[in-house]
Parts: C-alpha cells; sequence; structure tokens
C-alpha cells in the first residue's frame, strides 16, 4: 500500500521525494532535531557531533524513502524546519502489530475521532508529555483492515506545539491510498488491484 498526499506546500516542505541539493536544509535540519531528541538532551540540544550525524542521514534518507516507496511520507515546517517534524507510514496490520497497539500505556487512550478520506481514525495530541524532557507530538492513525496508516508530529517547543493543530489537522487530512478516487465529497471508492 502506497500513501499520497496533497499537503499544503506555503506550510510544508516533503522530506520525501528530495534528492541532492533539494530540500536538503529541511532535511538536515529535521533529521538534527529527531536525532537531538532521541538522545534526550534538554531544550533540544543534541549531543556533541550530531551535526555530523545529521549531515551523514540526510544523505542517505531521500535514498532510504525512495526504497520505501511511498510506505513513509515525511514534511518540515517551511518556515522554521526545526520546529516540527511529520512522518507519515502505512505497515501490514500482523497480529504482532495489533498486539503492541492494545498494549500502548493508559495516556495513549485519550483519543478522540478524526475522520479523513482514509475512514474515521483516531488522533491522539500529548501537548505535555508524562516523561520529563519528552517533546511534545501528535499521531493520528487510520486501522484499514489491513494496513496502520500513521502520521506523527513532533515538536520540540512545548509552548509553540500547540499553534499546530490546525495546520496538522489539513495535513492528515491530505493523506490519501495512492489508487484511491474521490468523487467531491468525503467518499472514497477503493478499487481492489487487478
Amino acid at each position: 500500500m502506497r500513501l499520497i498526499s496533497s499537503a499544503d506546500p506555503e506550510l510544508w516542505i516533503p522530506i520525501t521525494g528530495s534528492l541532492g541539493w533539494k530540500g536538503r536544509r529541511h532535511r538536515k535540519a529535521a533529521i538534527r532535531m529527531l536525532m537531538s531528541r532521541q538522545t534526550g538532551a534538554p531544550n533540544g540540544a543534541g549531543r556533541r557531533g550530531s551535526g555530523v550525524g545529521a549531515w551523514l542521514a540526510s544523505q542517505a534518507t531521500p535514498f532510504a524513502m525512495r526504497k520505501a516507496d511511498g510506505r513513509v511520507l515525511a514534511w518540515t515546517w517551511k518556515a522554521e524546519p526545526e520546529l516540527v517534524v511529520a512522518i507519515a507510514t502505512t505497515q501490514t496490520l500482523t497480529p504482532q502489530v495489533r498486539m503492541a497497539r492494545a498494549s500502548m500505556p493508559m495516556e495513549y487512550d485519550d483519543t478522540e475521532n478524526f475522520a479523513t478520506a482514509l475512514g474515521v481514525g483516531e488522533k491522539l495530541v500529548m501537548a505535555v508529555p508524562s516523561t520529563p524532557g519528552a517533546s511534545p507530538f501528535a499521531t493520528y492513525t487510520w486501522d484499514t483492515g489491513t494496513h496502520l496508516i500513521t502520521l506523527t508530529a513532533v515538536c520540540p517547543d512545548r509552548e509553540r506545539f500547540g499553534t499546530l493543530e490546525q495546520p496538522l489537522d489539513d495535513l492528515a487530512r491530505s493523506i490519501r491510498i495512492a489508487g484511491d478516487e474521490t468523487h467531491g465529497g468525503p467518499d472514497v471508492l477503493r478499487l481492489p488491484p487487478a
């Protein structure tokens, strides 16, 4: 299953499909932000050498994304690439994936319904994560029956995270399955492969 998106180009820069110099600055900033948050450094300050690691990862990322062939889409905020990174993925719903979803921590049960062309999914906003030093994030998930589609957005700035909710909702609404046909409304015609 491949994903496509009609994300607003005035707000979002796609990392997926940006090869070479195109999108290089945004790709590097997004990877640097994600790497610094993963190391658990306070205020998004990464470990020493994270700039080199971000550069190396930014060179390999376009090839990895191309190999993923639509199973992964990623964007950064156009005006400020290190403010938010959003990544959409699709994975086959195996029994292990279903079990992992069922055994998520209790705070992940605080979701709200979120309807898009993918169907009615779930939206979870963690503006103040329970883990100290963790970044705020929003997760949108849709269960198509055979696949789990997830959009996760991470922002290191707790104070500005709330200003991103509407643009993130719009980004989530722009995601579709390649080959789906819409007919002027929310209804989607999903055809099986020939």
